[in-house]
């Protein structure tokens, strides 16, 4: 391969990095016009069209990016997911004992929810009625991974279901988030509730369970 060519190959890789760049940087100026519109205005009462006036872009850019309004609801809990084990991977709450790599986990899920109050109540809600938050397996497979690398280091027991046990905690959590946005802050500890109810599926219901080897 002579110069010329090494030369044209890094400038059409360039080109790429550049409208790659682009392309992401409009991504997320839509996504953060359309979280500002849905918290303001509410989701239902919020139509592409305006999503594409408030970003000043055409109405055909949004749906380029974001098929569905459903979408940024999608993106909305990847980010907050993303961000999640961006954390706990700084951290290396990888090699935490399971129950603790849990504890963290939904302890920094809960800490942005509190930070963002408006936005969760907003969004969360959202997801429920219109988007497919229950049946969205991403938390599921999350938390499913965690449990399974518990279960091969000896510290869940054998029997355990590492699928059912994620679709578990996965609809603990989500079910515990909506009732926390529906009531006040005061009298509902988002912390205190997400993890007893953690405390309560790792250690069972049955006080003479706790220590069989045998589902």
């Amino acid at each position: 391969m002579n110069i010329r060519s090494v030369a044209a190959g890094d400038e059409a890789g360039a080109a790429v990095g550049r409208q790659e760049r682009k392309r992401r940087k409009l991504y997320d100026q839509l996504y953060d016009t359309a979280v500002g519109l849905f918290v303001t205005r509410g989701f239902e009462a919020t139509t592409m069209d305006q999503i594409a006036e408030a970003a000043d872009v055409a109405r055909a850019t949004v749906f380029n990016h974001y098929a569905q309004k459903v979408g940024f609801l999608e993106e909305w809990g990847a980010r907050r997911r993303a961000r999640v084990a961006g954390i706990l991977g700084a951290e290396h709450a990888e090699n935490l004992p399971v129950d603790d790599r849990l504890h963290r986990y939904l302890k920094e899920m809960a800490d942005l929810n509190i930070a963002s109050r408006a936005e969760t109540t907003v969004l969360m809600d959202a997801s429920a009625r219109y988007g497919r938050l229950l049946q969205d397996p991403s938390l599921e497979v999350e938390l499913t991974r965690i449990v399974e690398e518990g279960r091969r280091r000896g510290e869940i027991r054998t029997g355990v279901d590492s699928d059912q046990a994620g679709a578990l905690l996965a609809a603990c959590y989500f079910s515990t988030v909506l009732r926390w946005i529906r009531e006040e802050p005061a009298p509902f500890d988002l912390h205190q509730r997400l993890g007893g109810a953690l405390d309560i599926i790792l250690r069972g219901l049955l006080a003479n369970c706790g220590d069989s080897s045998e589902p």
